[in-house]
């Protein structure tokens, strides 16, 4: 029987985060042998995580990183249990590794196994369940700019993906950035009118055409009257779901569109949104 070293024990515990009696005891069923012990706790750990799948990921962090040339961007959701565990430096640190290493992959996706194995190795050392929800690749086409921002400790992430033929103009660089700014803040729905699927409009116009059907005040209006009515209620409903119809982020007199608009005319280059990327930790 290999004698077993505090320092061994201690070096097990740092690499694998289980318990001093645990390393020590897997030490001891291994003979010593330091890697059999930490595969040993690994699957241990795998064992209580699987146990512990159908915990509640409420809590956790989106991670966003960009390409030295910022023509990439990555951006991954990691729901945790808790908010402490959230806000824990080998969390973060594993989320930007995450982010990093999809970086450098064809196509990768939250399915993808080296990425969900960082996850999941860090889950079984911190004990407590984690997922690699999802992931996103967005990649700049020729003429086009992108732009990320991340809220708070990261419980949004946005990216915005423009077009221009001045990509590298610092005021449209700026402007690209407040966009991003500015789905952060309203969440749009889609971008424009033209994204929305026309059954949600539908639904829509049938629960308004309800609503008025009971309301007291509109009985006895023209047909012509309650159809003008009812477009109304549609075209405000639209206007605070479409992105370039809300109030911009940065001046809400005027909206997204005239601010696009704006800038395009100061700049003298022909600016366009192509899309945008909303995630927000939960939902």
């Amino acid at each position: 029987m290999a004698e077993i070293s505090a320092a061994e024990v201690k070096r097990l515990r740092e690499k694998t985060g289980a318990g001093m009696m645990e390393c020590k005891n897997a030490l001891v069923s291994t003979d010593g042998d330091f890697d059999g012990a930490e595969r040993l706790l690994k699957e241990k750990g795998l064992a209580a995580l699987a146990k512990r799948a159908d915990r509640a990921t409420n809590s956790g962090r989106v991670f966003v990183k960009s390409s030295d040339d910022g023509k990439s961007v990555v951006m991954a959701e990691i729901t945790c249990e808790t908010d402490f565990v959230a806000l824990n430096p080998e969390f973060v640190e594993a989320g930007y590794l995450v982010a990093s290493l999809a970086l450098k992959k064809d196509k990768p996706d939250a399915a993808d196994p080296e990425l969900v194995g960082i996850v999941d190795g860090l889950a079984t050392k911190i004990r407590e369940n984690m997922t690699l929800r999802r992931l996103a690749v967005i990649k700049a086409a020729a003429g086009e700019r992108l732009a990320s921002y991340v809220h708070g400790e990261g419980e949004i992430g946005v990216v915005v993906r423009c077009s221009s033929d001045k990509t590298d103009d610092p005021e449209i660089a700026a402007f690209v950035f407040s966009l991003a700014l500015h789905v952060a803040a309203f969440n749009p729905l889609a971008l424009d009118r033209a994204k929305i699927d026309p059954a949600f409009v539908a639904e829509q116009e049938e629960i308004f055409r309800k609503q008025m059907e009971q309301d007291e005040k509109l009985k006895g209006k023209p047909a012509n009257v309650l159809e003008g009515i009812l477009k109304g209620k549609v075209n405000k409903l639209l206007s605070e779901i479409c992105m370039t119809d809300q109030g911009y982020v940065k001046d809400d007199k005027q909206t997204v569109a005239q601010a696009l608009a704006e800038c395009s005319k100061k700049s003298g280059a022909k600016l366009e949104i192509v899309d945008y990327t909303y995630f927000k930790v939960g939902t």
